[in-house]
């Protein structure tokens, strides 16, 4: 059963690392994934938050790690990229499995095509994924569906499909949020720490599994996913995260 967020308080008093998803966390969503911006005051908790933790707070997001480092700029956080298919490491390490930027074009220019064909649809092109974003689009969701799974279904196994909030997301199979959290665990300023992971989408039950099997906190934001602590909105997130701080 979920309940209201986990005291601050409590949480506080034990020796913490933070895995934050991005999107509908930290952020409110925007029509498309270029148009986001991180303010300021975001930046300065984020950076604080860091300091506080000894360097234990890391981003784990669908987004690419060029993309979250652009987005976050001047903060270089620890990060995991592609749902934890690309990670670095707090000793600014990346580590990223083999895998031919070629292994998709076989889908790549289908999925661009549908996308250049419907009004809203967006193909958002991340190299070793591709995430077809539909947000800003009616009533094209079973469509969708069937491209992006005839797509799939055509690649190597090694690859697979993920659903978010109104995106479809042909990623690599044999990595997770879940996986990205487990190596941060067994890494410094992580290993020996409590875990609390934040996330909204199903994206991030992943995430959750892992800091449960951890002894940590796995907390939902708004309504779309459920786990045993929640929050309304990305602003009661930065509420919460002050909170740890004072």
């Amino acid at each position: 059963m979920t309940s209201p967020w986990p005291d601050p308080n409590q949480v506080g008093q034990d020796r913490i690392c933070l895995f934050l998803d991005v999107d509908g966390t930290l952020l409110e969503f925007a029509p498309t994934p270029d148009t986001v911006q991180v303010d300021e005051p975001l930046r300065q908790l984020l950076g604080a938050l860091s300091q506080r933790l000894d360097g234990a707070v890391a981003l784990v997001s669908g987004r690419t790690l060029g993309a979250l480092d652009e987005l976050f700029w001047p903060l270089n956080l620890p990060a995991a990229g592609i749902h934890g298919f690309e990670r670095r490491g707090a000793d600014g390490i990346v580590h990223r499995p083999a895998l031919p930027h070629a292994a998709l074009d076989p889908v790549r220019e289908r999925l661009a095509s549908f996308a250049r064909a419907q009004p809203g649809v967006l193909l958002e092109d991340k190299g070793s994924a591709l995430a077809l974003h539909y947000r800003g689009a009616r009533g094209v969701r079973a469509e969708a569906h069937l491209i992006v799974g005839n797509a799939a279904a055509s690649l190597d196994p090694a690859f697979t499909i993920l659903e978010g909030e109104q995106v479809l997301e042909i990623k690599p199979a044999h990595t997770s949020k879940a996986s990205a959290v487990e190596a941060f665990m067994n890494e410094p300023p992580f290993a020996g720490r409590r875990p609390v992971y934040i996330g909204d989408d199903v994206t991030d039950f992943d995430g959750f599994s892992a800091v449960r099997r951890n002894g940590g906190f796995d907390i939902a934001v708004g309504d779309r996913v459920s786990a045993r602590w929640a929050l309304a909105n990305p602003h009661a997130v930065r509420d919460w995260l002050g909170m740890l701080l004072q």
